[in-house]
Order: C-alpha cells, then structure tokens, then sequence
C-alpha cells in the first residue's frame, strides 16, 4: 500500500519543473492537491526522483547538497572574484597559490591541468589526480564546460585556485548522470601545470596564440584576397608594421612571409593573433639583409584579418574555367619553382590537383586535357618535395601518376630517387629498372642502379662487422666467466679453502 501511495507521487514531482539548483527546493505541481502531513515531508531533489522511479541508482538526499555556511563553497562565494564577463557571479575565483609571474593562456592555447571535482556536500566526482594524468585540452574551443573556459584562461602558469561554477556555466540543467545531478553548483579545485600555442603545421613551423577571437565561422580560402595588419619582430626588435592586401597563396609577392600566409585560412574575420614562424615558414637560410635579418631567424607577427573575400570553391567553376586557370597557375608554380621557393610552387600546383581530380564523367578530349594536366602537377610536386627532402610525399605523387600511366618514365624515375634516399635500395632499383624497360637508353637510370647496387653491398658489410663485433663480445664475455670459474677451482682445490672462504662471503654480502 506504502508504494501505491508513493509512486504517483514520484511521476508528478518528476514532471515538475527542475530546481534553479541544488539549494533549491523542489516545487510541487500548482494542480497536485498534497495532504498536510506530506507537505511535511522532505523535500526531493532530481537525482531522488531517478532513484525513486526505479532506474537503478542510489539516490541522493536534499541533506546531501545543502552548502553550509562554514563550508568552502560558500567561502568561495563571499571571497571569490566573480570572472565571467556578464558579472552574474557564474564563477566564482578563489586563488590557493599564485602562478609564476608572466601571461595567461589565450584562446585556442593547449593547456594541461590537475583537477579535482566536488558536489557542494564535498562528495569527489572526477579527478586527474586520481587517474597519475595531467588533463589536456583547447581553451575556448568549447571541448570543457563554460566555467573551465573562463577559469582558466585567467590563471598563470603553476596557480591552484578554486572556481564555484553555477549550473549555467556547468553541466545545466540535464547534469551528467550518474554522478552528476541535475542543476548542480560544483566546485573545482585546479592547478595550471603549463600551456603553449596551436600547432598550425604538422611540423610545429607555425604556431598561433590567439588574442582576439573572430567573428563567425568563415574563413579566407586558398585564392582568397584579405586585408591584414601585420606587426613582424625578431628577437625583440620590430621590422614590419603596415596594411596590405594580397592573395592567398601568393603573399610572397608582396614580401609577406609563408607562415603568414598559410595562417590565413584558419583565421576568422576580425581575429587578432600572434604566429610565431620557424626559420622554414619564415625568410628561411637566405635571411632578408634589406630588413637586418639574417639566415634561420626565428620570427613572431602579429597579425589582425581586417576583411577577405573568398575565391571560387572548385564545385562554383565550370570545367573550362578550371581548366584556364590550372594554366595559369601552373606558369606561377614553375616561376616559383626557378626562384628556389619550393614551398610556394607546391601551394600552386596542389590548386591544379584539386580543382581537377574529381573530373568525371567528360568527353575523351576533355579527359585527356584534365589527365595531362595532373600528371605535371603531381611530377612537378614530386620534384619540389624531393628538393625539400620529403620524400614520403614525393612517392605519393609519384604513384598518383603511375595510375593514371604505368609507363610513366619520369614517375617511374623520381619515385626510385626518392626511395634510393630513403635508403629503400632494393624498391629503387626495381623502379630503374622499369625506367630502362621503358627507355633503355636512360643513362642515368643505369648509374642509379649501379648506385643501389653499391649502397646494397655497404650495408651488407656494415651488418657483418656489427653481427661479428656483436658475436665477439659475447665469446669473450663467455671465456672470461670460464676463466674466473677454473681460478676458482683452481684455488678452492689447492687447500687454500680458509683463505678463499672469508672474502668470497664479504664479496656476497657486499652483492
């Protein structure tokens, strides 16, 4: 009878509305006519009405999630600094141990913390204390809740502090079940180990720290035309300071430097942030003697997107157009090419690659052209990435035009260099030789060979003399144990057993 009573009961409140948080109450239905002795009773909290329901969780009590005065988290809302920029007192800062003195982290920064997570009773929910690893993410990217975002973009390297977040700035009103509840106010105790720039480059060449966030969430394309504001140092000393306007992909001609240029198509319209560009994103081992720089210097530019208008995505232009174009750009990539900016003539000829490769379905004619066409880029791009010494990517290409032609002499050829100097002797020289059965009269097909030939034998001596040094050392490792074995023997048989039995125990014990 007792779960008859209760279990209409329980339906109702869990329709209610959820409380504002868990200091708060919870309402009861204005159309549920109550008894005055239930109306008595305790009152129920969110995470009660699952347990009560039957969805197989302990419940949690309304005592469990009272704050009491005296407790932390109502310290830290009387004493902390309310961060948030609304100043609703969402979170709430409260500093156990300053960091070191120097900046914060900025938006898109990786960021590793300890943390450790309470309910307003105390009770632990979660830490990285307990699990031996630092935390890792993005900050401002919206990969944690709003109040890690807004904590911990104000702290410096090596704080702990303690941030009282409100339901809004957490985990809401939906709570993350089971340990969770609905509308929770949670208190987390964090410690900023240390935190550093996006890694824009899979090198590492281009990192950016974002200072200012931009609007939206489009960005300039390659080909798009931008107006920034550069501001280019060197070790401290300025360089550069002006407005201009180039095209994506070709901010060289306007002496802006590669890194510059490859950061434009991750910023957003109104965007404020500094890159910090290698010597290979920046004016590289020939320096810029016009602007006291020299060779392998490490630059940072500050760089703000004023406005940009995108180019043509290749599914906007008809198949002649693209055609033109790759023309065009092809004539660009071999200028670049000629100067020594290898980096520059790969950005062109990869426009020819995707504005093409997806053709299908066309007339013979106009597959012919389109197939032509890729060939060169993807030999041309095999011949930059050779020269820049990746050699992964200068195979790719090279495989790219072997399948649209397996007779392809020059694929076939750079292909071969390219595993020839990633000391993969044995597939370069197959790949030479398939050079001369397409044209015996490659002489230099020929010396490679004997190349691969040569470089194959080193390597065989090299592991002969590394085996045998290897086998040597343990033959006399072995006749040296032999040795001491028969000395001991020797000495043990000889009557000399008191004199023998005193060190060898000191020398055990010893051990």
């Amino acid at each position: 009878r007792e779960r008859e009573r209760e279990q209409p009961h329980c339906l109702a409140v869990q329709g209610a509305q959820p409380p504002l948080g868990p200091d708060s109450v919870a309402q009861t239905p204005a159309n549920e006519q109550r008894p005055p002795e239930q109306q008595a009773e305790r009152r129920e909290t969110p995470a009660e009405w699952r347990g009560a329901c039957g969805d197989g969780r302990a419940m949690t009590t309304d005592k469990d999630l009272a704050m009491e005065d005296t407790g932390p988290a109502a310290s830290i809302a009387t004493q902390g600094v309310d961060i948030t920029p609304k100043k609703d007192r969402g979170v709430c800062k409260v500093t156990k141990r300053p960091g070191v003195e120097g900046e914060s982290p900025m938006i898109g920064d990786k960021v590793f913390v300890h943390y450790t997570g309470k309910l307003l009773n105390g009770r632990k929910f979660d830490s990285s204390l307990d699990r031996k690893e630092p935390f890792t993410f993005n900050l401002g990217k919206g990969q944690v809740i709003k109040a890690w975002d807004i904590g911990v973009s104000s702290m410096r390297k090596g704080e702990v502090c303690l941030l009282l977040c409100k339901p809004e700035y957490a985990y809401g009103a939906a709570g993350s079940p089971p340990k969770i509840p609905p509308n929770a106010t949670l208190v987390f105790e964090v410690e900023l180990l240390s935190f550093c720039g996006e890694m824009l480059m899979e090198d590492g060449g281009v990192v950016r720290r974002i200072k200012q966030k931009g609007e939206g969430f489009n960005n300039p394309n390659e080909g798009a035309t931008v107006e920034v504001h550069l501001q280019g140092s060197c070790a401290g000393r300025m360089f550069d300071s002006r407005d201009v306007r180039f095209v994506v992909g070709e901010a060289e001609e306007k002496g802006v430097p590669l890194g510059v240029d490859r950061a434009m198509e991750k910023m957003q319209k109104g965007e404020c942030c500094l890159l910090y560009l290698k010597p290979k994103y920046g004016f590289g081992k020939e320096g810029r003697p016009e602007l006291n720089i020299g060779p392998h210097a490490e630059l940072e530019y500050e760089v703000t997107l004023k406005d940009f208008e995108k180019a043509k995505e290749p599914w906007e232009m008809d198949l002649k157009e693209k055609l033109e174009l790759s023309a065009l750009v092809k004539q660009k990539g071999t200028h670049y090419f000629k100067a020594g900016k290898y980096q520059q003539a790969v950005i062109q000829y990869q426009k020819i690659v995707a504005w093409l490769e997806m053709e299908y379905g066309l007339q013979k004619e106009q597959e012919k052209d389109v197939h032509a066409l890729i060939q060169v880029a993807q030999l041309n791009l095999a011949l930059c990435h050779l020269r820049l010494r990746e050699y992964t990517h200068a195979v790719e290409n090279c495989n790219k035009v072997i399948e649209l032609d397996s007779g392809n002499e020059k694929a076939l050829y750079r292909r071969g260099e390219a595993r020839l100097l990633r000391n993969e002797f044995s597939l370069a020289m197959a790949d030479f030789r398939l050079v001369l059965q397409v044209n015996p009269a490659n002489r230099a097909a020929r010396a490679q060979i004997a190349v691969c030939q040569r470089k194959i034998r080193e390597h065989h001596e090299r592991d002969k003399r590394i085996y045998a040094n290897m086998f040597q050392k343990f033959a006399e490792r072995d006749a040296k144990a032999s040795r001491l074995k028969r000395v001991r023997e020797e000495r043990s048989g000889g009557g000399g057993v008191e004199t023998l039995t005193e060190p060898v125990a000191k020398r055990r014990r010893k051990s």
